[in-house]
């Protein structure tokens, strides 16, 4: 086993076993430009080999010309293993990290914000101070080596910008700094992808993140203002509607028991007038067959319902009708006298 430092080809091994070789055919000049040569195509086509690791591609060119997925190697393309391709001057070779995730800030380095990048313009004329975080990665190595110059440098960064400030100018500014951040972000995803593919630099956008969305630093103080009297007027609602729920069921149930009850009295008075008309009916219809009949016998029902409530004295013709000769014997008994009787 070769330890590490060793070199994956041993030139001096090599040149002895092919003297061996040579040997019996004898020495020279020529037999020595022969092993010279011979040696030289061993060392060149020795450093074709090359590894790709899990997460890389290697991208190959045959004098220039990109190879998509043709070289020559020993666990086949360029998926991850041992492989060999022409070395130069012939081949060429590039392994790129394709599965390793990228970042690109816009507005700020760091901790450090860059104000031409982050201050732009809203769709209700408001201005803005948006930072824009994006994660990527690498989907087409072809397209990422051989069409675009710098496509993770200003490519990226001038699409990124583009993308966002396309965003933000069509919103308002509540929008963009309150309640509509999610729909912000992935819509601003959405086009920079579109524009990475137009452009083909084989970028693949993961993720696009707000950092901090702020008013300029200007007018910070009165957009505060704004924010908490818009927050106090929302307060204000939710509790007129918080009212507005508490009121109006109990209004409701209070006129639907009006009008139950008035419906319950509505019907009890149509039932008695109705009564008191059918009975009227029947006492009409018996008068009609007998009217003296029917006078006497109301006159006597009549006179039942009045007489037991009242004191009655009766006096005889024998006594001449003279009301003086009458004298109360018991208290209570002169409720039915005249007051001119009464002492």
């Amino acid at each position: 086993m070769q330890g590490q430092n060793e070199p994956e080809v041993n030139l001096g091994q090599l040149l002895e076993r092919i003297r061996g070789i040579f040997r019996p055919i004898g020495g020279g000049a020529p037999t020595i430009l022969i092993v010279a040569i011979l040696v030289g195509a061993a060392v060149w086509l020795g450093t074709g080999f090359y590894t790709v690791v899990p997460g890389e591609r290697a991208a190959l060119r045959v004098f220039g010309t990109f190879q998509p997925g043709t070289s020559t190697s020993l666990m086949g393309g360029t998926e991850p293993g041992l492989h060999w391709f022409w070395p130069s001057p012939i081949g060429e070779r590039v392994i790129v990290k394709v599965d390793e995730i990228r970042r690109m800030e816009l507005g700020f380095r760091g901790t450090s914000p860059v104000p031409v990048e982050s201050l732009m313009i809203t769709g209700d004329e408001n201005i803005v101070d948006a930072q824009l975080l994006v994660q990527y990665n690498i989907k087409d190595i072809e397209f990422f080596l051989f069409r675009v110059i710098d496509p993770t440098g200003l490519t990226i960064r001038d699409a990124t910008e583009s993308a966002l400030r396309q965003v933000v100018g069509s919103r308002n500014i509540d929008d963009v700094l309150t309640t509509q951040k999610e729909q912000v972000q992935g819509q601003t995803k959405l086009l920079l992808q579109s524009l990475l593919d137009d452009y083909e630099t084989g970028l693949r956008v993961l993720e696009v993140k707000l950092q901090s969305v702020l008013p300029p630093e200007q007018v910070s103080d009165a957009f505060d203002d704004v924010v908490r009297a818009k927050e106090d007027k929302e307060k204000i609602i939710n509790l007129a509607d918080a009212y507005e729920e508490d009121i109006i069921p109990k209004a409701r149930g209070e006129a639907q028991m009006m009008l139950q009850q008035a419906e319950a009295f509505k019907a009890q008075r149509v039932n008695i007038a109705t009564g008191q008309a059918a009975r009227f009916l029947s006492i009409l219809e018996e008068y009609q067959k007998a009217p003296e009949v029917t006078r006497q016998r109301l006159y006597l029902e009549a006179m039942e319902e009045i007489l037991p409530d009242i004191t009655k004295y009766i006096i005889s013709e024998e006594s001449g009708g003279n009301l003086l000769e009458f004298l109360p014997l018991t208290p209570g008994t002169t409720a039915g006298i005249p007051d001119i009787l009464n002492p």
